[in-house]
């Protein structure tokens, strides 16, 4: 069980993973470079399944992708939320299975890594956090003196 401190320094490692992680989806030029880097690693180290040439629309999904995952990891570092977390969570098993899909159709297994590390997170995310709250010093105070 995650204190609520815990749990707001773990949405934000969350959304840093995700930035460093998905920043080079965002643009075209970054994207044709880090293509090119996982196309040289999976050939390289001759992994199972492929790692296909992107056209134009691939593009355009993997840029938006890209965007969309980099603006939602920034809002989480800034505003760690408890809320945010098991969005986010949700949004980690949905990539997960997407994942498992793509990986079951004949997609590179450096999708492997991805995806442990994609459960892990969603499994922390989804772990309880607990209620608890300190108690302030003067409620701690008037229930003393009702007592």
């Amino acid at each position: 069980m995650w204190s609520k401190t815990q749990y707001r320094k773990l949405v934000r490692a969350s959304g840093v993973y995700d930035l460093v992680v998905t920043i080079g989806f965002a643009t075209p030029w970054s994207f044709t470079l880090l293509h090119g880097w996982l196309s040289g690693l999976h050939d390289g180290l001759g992994l199972a399944g492929d790692i296909p040439v992107f056209g134009p629309m691939h593009m355009m999904m993997a840029n938006l992708m890209g965007s969309i995952v980099c603006v939602w990891a920034w809002l989480r570092i800034r505003h760690p939320e408890q809320r945010f977390g098991r969005y986010d969570a949700a949004g980690r098993v949905l990539f997960s299975a997407w994942q498992v899909y793509a990986l079951v159709n004949g997609g590179s297994v450096l999708i492997c890594g991805i995806l442990l590390l994609e459960v892990m997170w969603a499994i922390a995310q989804l772990a309880p956090v607990s209620r608890v709250h300190a108690t302030p010093v003067g409620a701690a105070l008037r229930r003393e003196r009702a007592a």
